[in-house]
């Protein structure tokens, strides 16, 4: 059974609604990293849906992946235990992912999360490989909603260092290291997929 937690809940909600994106985004076949896969209905999800890929999922915490492991879908390869605010985690990822994804995690983590996960994706992408965000984000400055609005502050209140990410901050830092903005895409309850590409090095 998933475990009983918020953020995992959502994951029921939204995985219905990103699986289009990522279905026009991914290539034809590969391995998808995914970052923080919480209860593991994204993962188990869209390897049902996309069988032509493996899908690879992690969490940063030990009994999180060892609840990942009892997943079943013959696609799905054995989580890996990743915390993307320390350097260097992309080292311990030994499949070569066209793609990384990662839902509802960058706004409750520190920054150094969002930033380590960018910068480790970019050295284990191909070119044109994917990384993608699912989840809320500040644009131009401004919220998209009072409820995101809220959201952020009760965030903010539970933790100084978690907080909605500016959308143009996240760009800033992709480009850094090597990553194109490729498109945003407005979700459903005012959230947004984000599409960055590995550059031509």
């Amino acid at each position: 059974m998933t475990p009983d937690v918020p953020m995992f809940r959502a994951a029921d909600r939204n995985k219905d609604a990103i699986l289009p994106v990522l279905r026009d985004a991914l290539p034809s076949h590969g391995t998808v990293l995914e970052i923080a896969s919480g209860g593991g209905q994204h993962i188990s999800h869209f390897a049902d849906a996309l069988p032509n890929f493996d899908w690879q999922p992690s969490e940063r915490d030990s009994e999180l992946v060892e609840y990942l492991n009892r997943l079943p879908g013959k696609n799905v390869l054995p989580a890996l235990q990743i915390d993307v605010s320390q350097t260097g985690w992309q080292k311990s990822v030994t499949s070569d992912p066209v793609a990384v994804i990662s839902a509802n995690m960058i706004h409750i983590a520190p920054w150094e999360a969002c930033a380590g996960l960018l910068e480790g994706s970019a050295a284990l992408l191909p070119t044109g490989g994917l990384v993608y965000f699912y989840g809320p984000f500040i644009v131009e400055g401004a919220y998209s909603s009072d409820g995101n609005e809220a959201f952020d502050r009760s965030l903010r209140a539970q933790n100084a260092a978690w907080g909605l990410r500016d959308l143009e901050q996240v760009c800033d830092a992709a480009l850094k290291v090597g990553l194109d903005l490729d498109q945003t895409i407005d979700m459903p309850v005012n959230n947004l997929s984000v599409v960055f590409r590995r550059q031509d090095t």
